[in-house]
């Protein structure tokens, strides 16, 4: 497994960092950066990307276009944390702490008792321009738990109240003046606006008998956020068409910002791929009749614990390669024909794989494929990595399963297809 997704996950808390990252890692590799207000000049044999709102980029290559059509890889860069709120300095009597609120689905007992950071992007105005940056706390905090003694019950099942169970301890009440001072500490001055939450501070580390896992902050889903960026900067003559990568924010709160995958930033940028190319909309539509969507986002690997929570048919486990995720429901987009092609994508690879289904008696998840096809409407299929502790403040997966993920990723830039009324042609 690449030392580099490590360092990425250690760089990256929030999405701001994590795009941030991904812009040095594509300017590096001699992409060249778009803007949404200024007209594309794009060429065969180019590479590209755009950022929105500095927390959501896409990135492409413009390969022959003899076979116009897009394939694409969608991830998002976001995860469960608590946000800071406007005025977020709360002072007892005795203690400092800060009023937060959940961002996302997490798993909030687990963010307890840890080492947490404060990041995320600051606006700072120098005279009438605003400039954002991004920031991380010089300093730590917890959120310290009740002790057993004081929650008689707590190994018997306990609620966190969301609004007193979460504020973490920021020091004494007579050593914090005020919220000002609090941002001052965390970001410098001329703060006017920001975006800052409460993130996991812990590093990854490998474990088991042979250290074959990976155990981190946001492994959900910055590990397919990376794979896509190992893919896209893979040096590769033989693509075809245009490759691309949506590295997109807000999937945890439903992915309807605008730079989340149910706003316009993914449609609105394949349209003007394709006018900046010379194609109209005719065959603009022709193209994605021929393109392909992979929306890559973990799976619950069966628990070591809890097996009775999988399906009893479909056992996805931790080392088994790649998942391909179906819900009848339409919770992915998978369907019979995109996985009967996916998994030819990935025999062409030698990419080992496995399907993943929720127990029918239970709720599925989602994932930002389906939002995404409600604007660009093509083949799919959802994938990703089988993992555990999902949502927690520290997940887990098996090191195999992203190299295989990354291969599967690479071939499938290299591999064109063909739709017509015999079928699908993979070529």
């Amino acid at each position: 497994m690449s030392e580099k997704l490590v360092e990425f996950l250690k760089k990256s808390p929030t999405a701001y960092h994590a795009c941030e990252n991904a812009v040095g890692l594509l300017l590096e590799r001699g992409f060249t950066r778009l803007s949404e207000t200024e007209d594309w000049n794009l060429a065969e044999g180019g590479k590209y990307f755009v950022v929105r709102n500095d927390s959501s980029l896409i990135a492409f290559t413009v390969g022959a276009l003899d076979d116009f059509s897009y394939k694409l890889v969608t991830s998002h860069a976001d995860s469960p944390m608590l946000k800071l709120k406007e005025n977020p300095v709360q002072k007892s009597a005795l203690y400092a702490t800060l009023n937060v609120e959940p961002y996302g689905g997490g798993a909030w007992q687990s963010f307890l008792d840890r080492p947490l950071a404060v990041a995320g992007r600051v606006i700072k105005r120098e005279g009438n321009v605003l400039k954002s940056e991004t920031v991380t706390s010089p300093f730590l905090l917890t959120i310290p738990s009740l002790a057993i003694h004081q929650n008689r019950n707590v190994n018997e099942g306990f609620a966190i109240n969301k609004q007193i169970d979460l504020q973490p301890l920021v020091g004494l009440s007579g050593e914090v003046e005020s919220s000002e001072a609090f941002l001052e500490k965390v970001a410098g001055e001329n703060v006017i606006g920001y975006d800052l939450y409460l993130v996991n501070a812990d590093m990854p580390y490998s474990f088991g008998l042979n250290n074959e896992f990976l155990a981190a902050p946001r492994i959900d889903n910055l590990t397919s956020m990376y794979s896509s960026l190992e893919a896209i900067l893979d040096e590769d003559d033989e693509r075809r068409g245009i490759c691309m990568i949506a590295c997109l924010d807000c999937e945890e709160i439903g992915s309807s910002a605008m730079q989340g995958a149910d706003g316009d930033f993914l449609e609105n940028t394949m349209r003007r791929i394709a006018y900046a190319l010379r194609f109209d909309d005719m065959e603009y539509y022709k193209a994605l009749a021929s393109s392909f969507l992979l929306s890559a986002d973990n799976a619950h690997a069966v628990h070591p614990n809890h097996p009775e929570k999988a399906d009893p048919t479909n056992q996805t486990v931790l080392g088994g390669g790649v998942v391909i995720k179906v819900h009848a429901g339409k919770a992915y987009v998978t369907d019979g024909l995109s996985t009967a092609v996916m998994k030819t994508v990935f025999d062409n690879a030698g990419v080992r794989y496995q399907t993943f289904f929720n127990r029918s008696d239970l709720k599925s998840g989602s994932t930002l494929g389906a939002a995404a096809l409600r604007h660009v409407s093509m083949l799919g299929v959802d994938v990703g990595i089988a993992q555990l502790a999902m949502h927690s403040a520290c997940e887990c997966f098996a090191k195999s399963d992203y190299a295989e993920l990354t291969s599967a990723l690479k071939t499938f830039f290299k591999t064109s297809f063909l739709l017509s009324e015999d079928g699908v042609t993979v070529l």
